[in-house]
């Protein structure tokens, strides 16, 4: 049982004498072969002509480092390699578990791709790679997904060790139903993109999962309680499985008020109820587009008249915004595009 008071040791050791990356001369692998050497014997894996190695996704740590599975220690100490994130964070993981003498190579956003033939040459030639990211599932929010995409489409051996993952540990501990729901991880920063995927969010029907940073907490709060309605239900998740771990329930109107008005420490969990059934039929079209048509000549904006209009009738806001959106169409009067104003 690891004491509290060192859950978060690994934040806090010197990173001075770690290296960005052990061996990362380009294409170079670790019997000295070039990676163009290896990779041609790739074609012939699966033929019986080379030995089967494997490609093993390794859960890691969110925070509690206790939460390293011993089968977790187990690979990653007889791995021949070991690809992670950030080589300095996950050296003091395998400190931490008493492993040493396994190489280290990055594997982040910015380099997977070129990671790719290096991983399929090594996995062919018989060796056990493994895959680790900073905290939880690597391919979740994090790289990994695009080198097992490719090692399995050259059909060699994928493995996974599971662990920790902070998008289920807030949703099991959410008290929202768990029956059905679906995994949005971040949303995007700005622009029309990020309206879009809020109102997608907004009108799920399913619990959603959503990750965020601290310092964008208070704004993404707010977006939701905008596109959501003020009581629709959330819990928010932080340091989880830390000294300082905190689940917040209530409605996203509360969790906004609450993080626009004090700091947040830590990566943050969003669980979101989904929006309620509503039955189509219950309101004739005419209404609502009265309805509408009320709040456009008193300039109001369009996004504005129909988050009203979906919030007065109970109604989803999908529909009032088709019908907003075909009224324009019908009226040559300007109007507004799609999630822009008046």
């Amino acid at each position: 049982m690891i004491d509290p008071e060192v859950l978060e040791e690994l934040e806090g050791w010197d990173d001075a004498d770690d290296d960005d990356d052990d061996d990362d001369e380009a294409g170079i692998d670790y019997d000295g072969r070039t990676v163009s050497d290896a990779v041609g014997s790739v074609g012939s894996v699966g033929q019986g002509s080379a030995e089967r190695g494997a490609l093993v996704l390794v859960g890691t740590p969110i925070g509690n480092l206790g939460d390293l599975s011993p089968r977790a220690v187990d690979v990653l100490s007889t791995a021949d390699v070991i690809y992670c994130e950030d080589t300095r964070h996950s050296r003091k993981l395998l400190t931490h578990a008493g492993i040493s003498g396994v190489r280290l190579r990055s594997l982040h956003q910015h380099n997977e791709v070129d990671r790719i033939d290096e991983v399929i040459a090594s996995v062919a030639r018989g060796r056990t790679v493994a895959v680790v990211s900073d905290a939880g599932m690597p391919g979740i929010s994090d790289p990994g997904s695009r080198v097992v995409a490719a090692v399995a489409a050259a059909g060699l051996t994928i493995s996974v060790i599971p662990g920790p993952s902070a998008g289920l540990a807030a949703l099991v501990a959410s008290g929202l139903p768990t029956e059905r729901f679906c995994f949005e991880g971040f949303l995007p920063r700005s622009g029309k993109e990020r309206r879009s995927r809020l109102t997608t969010v907004a009108e799920e029907s399913r619990t959603t999962v959503l990750y965020e940073a601290p310092g964008r907490l208070a704004a993404t709060l707010a977006d939701l309680a905008r596109e959501c309605g003020d009581d629709r239900e959330i819990a928010v998740a932080r340091e989880l499985t830390k000294l300082h771990e905190e689940i917040w329930r209530g409605t996203v109107a509360g969790a906004a008020s609450r993080a626009s008005s004090m700091p947040v420490r830590g990566e943050v969990v969003i669980v979101l109820a989904g929006a309620p059934e509503v039955e189509m039929d219950d309101v004739a079209d005419g209404p609502l587009i009265e309805a509408l048509e009320v709040r456009l000549a008193a300039g109001e904006r369009t996004r504005g008249a129909v988050d009203e209009v979906a919030a007065e009738f109970g109604i989803a806001r999908r529909r009032v915004y088709d019908l907003a959106l075909a009224a324009r169409n019908d009226d040559p009067t300007p109007g507004v595009p799609p999630g822009g104003t008046r």
